[in-house]
């Protein structure tokens, strides 16, 4: 008997949209990855993209536990000297919300060319409107 493995082409991708309201920024992150790889799908195959698309909205109200809104640092550094630039959530959230959740499920897939592929089905919005209408998006309950 002969492994399966499945075939990019062969994919059927659904669209799905997670509201994140009030909801704990890392249970949102896991539910858009695993969507994302496709590995609730029965085809999942590792080195093949599987997954669906997922739009996240009202990504400016999720929610973080204990007190990682002041003492969680985000940081990144340009490879220059003095170039370390650091920022908490709280800062983060005032200049661009979406990039919250967005760091939180890139952490979550691999770090590769596959991870790159995958990280473009994602979409995320910080308010309750996405353009994404056309495309029959599926609520997903977390």
């Amino acid at each position: 008997m002969k492994t399966f493995s499945a075939k990019a082409e062969e994919i059927n991708r659904k669209w799905y949209v997670i509201d994140a309201e009030n909801q704990v920024l890392g249970q949102v992150a896991v539910a858009a990855a695993r969507l994302l790889r496709g590995k609730d799908k029965p085809l999942f195959t590792s080195h093949v993209d599987c997954g669906d698309f997922v739009v996240i909205i009202n990504a400016d109200k999720v929610k973080l536990t204990g007190r990682k809104e002041e003492q969680k640092v985000y940081t990144s550094y340009s490879g220059y000297v003095g170039g370390q630039k650091r920022e908490t959530v709280e800062k983060l959230r005032e200049r661009r919300p979406e990039l919250i959740v967005e760091r939180a499920v890139n952490g979550m897939i691999p770090h590769n060319r596959l991870g790159r592929q995958i990280m473009k089905k994602l979409k995320v919005y910080a308010g309750s409107e996405h353009p994404h209408e056309a495309q029959k998006v599926e609520a997903f309950e977390i």
